[in-house]
């Protein structure tokens, strides 16, 4: 599996949040909510109404989470990503949503969140980063950024075709490659630095230009997926 059929494999499945026994401006105001998210949302309506107002989220037809409709949408708009309590309702439905799809992405907001991946490996201080800059030329632009990330304990990898001459030196690893995919990839994946909790990773390809389409999660499988592929497919010139 490629890069570009990992993207493929996560926009193909699409899940479900249905929202029982609600007027249509619940649904409305969680479609927007999740507009970017890789979900579809629906309303229905039970026989007896009962027991009143509450979403599931589903996954090929199995429900694979529920919460009640009130706590779920008190906790998004108090801001948290997860509630402190073990085993809460609003956490798992956020866990199976971990995977976030987007489309049509401009290079603007590609750099805003690939900002956050590299600020997280910043505050770690240690562990590996791996990022795809499409082109030489574009990794140019972000070489003072990339050789003080990787003047810490980061060990940082960057994956481009050579589209002009090298730089003379620097604190990373530079891997040059031909590779179609990594032509038309940018891809930012952090390990965490030994805490799985801090593993990252933004995905995306260019389908048309200067357009990305892709995925960020925080995974850890896929996290761990894609580093491995990287490591295992394409070799590196160390700069």
């Amino acid at each position: 599996m490629s890069l570009t059929e990992l993207i493929a494999g996560v926009e193909n499945h699409r899940k479900t949040l249905t929202v029982f026994n609600a007027g249509p401006t619940a649904a409305e105001d969680l479609q927007e909510r999740f507009a970017d998210r890789n979900v579809r949302v629906q309303t229905e309506q039970t026989e007896s109404g009962r027991p009143g107002e509450f979403i599931t989220l589903s996954e090929d037809g199995e429900v694979i989470a529920a919460a009640s409709l009130n706590s779920f949408t008190d906790s998004l708009n108090e801001g948290r990503r997860y509630i402190t309590r073990d085993n809460s309702p609003y956490a798992s439905i956020l866990d199976h949503l971990d995977e976030t799809m987007f489309t049509s992405w401009s290079i603007q907001r590609m750099t805003a969140a690939s900002r956050e991946i590299e600020d997280r490996a910043w505050r770690v201080g240690n562990g590996t980063l791996h990022a795809g800059f499409q082109t030489l030329s574009t990794l140019q632009g972000e070489l003072d950024l990339y050789e003080r990330l990787g003047e810490t304990d980061v060990d940082v990898h960057a994956y481009c075709v050579p589209d002009v001459d090298p730089p003379e030196y620097s604190t990373f690893t530079l891997h040059l490659e031909r590779a179609e995919e990594i032509a038309d990839s940018w891809f930012v994946v952090f390990d965490g630095g030994g805490d799985p909790t801090q593993k990252c990773a933004l995905l995306a390809e260019e389908r048309e230009p200067r357009e990305f389409y892709g995925f960020w999660t925080y995974d850890e499988s896929t996290v761990d997926w894609i580093i491995d592929y990287l490591e295992e497919t394409y070799g590196y010139l160390e700069q």
